[in-house]
């Protein structure tokens, strides 16, 4: 029986979540509860419902997430092949968190290596490493979201401790697999000159491609809206296009390059 799993979204002709042209898959559940979390439909694994209009007279709901096969998955992701081909694309698993439903993942990875994509993992390392040992034959590019380094911060901010998400970070440094850090810029709670520095001696003893500074944004803010969900940003400003700058230069003293991903 085909493997089964739980999606909030597919994008297709992707070209910010790996190397060229690529279908992003995006699976639904994330241990992590984010304040700035854009996607807060993503957190919650199960099928959820959502407003679909403001019209409080003729109120409809659309549902969020779709329990899917991998075949069903296999078919959207080979209409795009012959662009992973031209481009150096590919296919990237996000979400939420993937490893969050990791037999289903898995059973994606083994098709997509069958068809020779190549295999971009978006995670927050929130999961014991026995998961990442799953995978990481199938894993061609990590893209690891790292938040914070001080612990305490990090519990309060994403309502999880990152001990072992700094762990799994660093034995996939010493297993040299291909990793790109992604650290979100967020005004007020990680761009501190403290915050920035134990941030930057930490990546600069591992072995990584770069890291991607991501400009904290409010795109999210209607879902929260519709979800009836706290939008606990709703205060905060995007960092201004002249601070990001200011932290990648800061960032690349340790050493390591910066880009900002736009």
């Amino acid at each position: 029986m085909s493997k089964k799993g739980i999606i909030f979204d597919i994008k297709r002709y992707a070209v910010h979540d790996g190397p060229g042209i690529r279908t992003t898959v995006f699976l639904k559940g994330c241990p992590m509860n984010c304040w700035w979390c854009h996607n807060p439909e993503s957190q919650n694994q199960e099928l959820e419902y959502i407003e679909a209009n403001n019209n409080r007279i003729n109120k409809t709901k659309e549902t969020v997430g779709k329990l899917v096969t991998v075949e069903e998955i296999m078919k959207e992701i080979e209409k795009d092949s012959i662009f992973y081909k031209e481009s150096g694309g590919g296919v990237t698993f996000s979400g939420g968190e993937p490893l969050f439903q990791i037999d289903f993942l898995v059973s994606l990875l083994k098709q997509c290596k069958k068809k020779g994509f190549h295999i971009t993992l978006d995670t927050a390392g929130c999961a014991d490493f026995s998961y990442f040992n799953q995978v990481n034959g199938f894993v061609d590019l990590y893209l690891y979201d790292l938040k914070l380094i001080n612990d305490t911060k990090h519990i309060e901010y994403t309502s999880q401790s990152n001990n072992l998400i700094l762990e799994n970070l660093k034995k996939l440094s010493e297993r040299e697999r291909e990793i790109i850090i992604r650290l979100p810029i967020i005004p007020s709670i990680n761009d501190s000159e403290e915050d920035l520095e134990e941030l930057g001696k930490f990546i600069q003893k591992l072995k990584i491609i770069r890291v991607e500074l991501l400009a904290f944004h409010t795109i999210g803010e209607e879902k929260y809206l519709r979800l009836n969900k706290l939008n606990r940003m709703k205060d905060i400003q995007p960092p201004t296009k002249e601070r990001v700058k200011e932290i990648k230069l800061y960032l690349e003293k340790f050493g390591f390059q910066v880009i900002i991903e736009e």
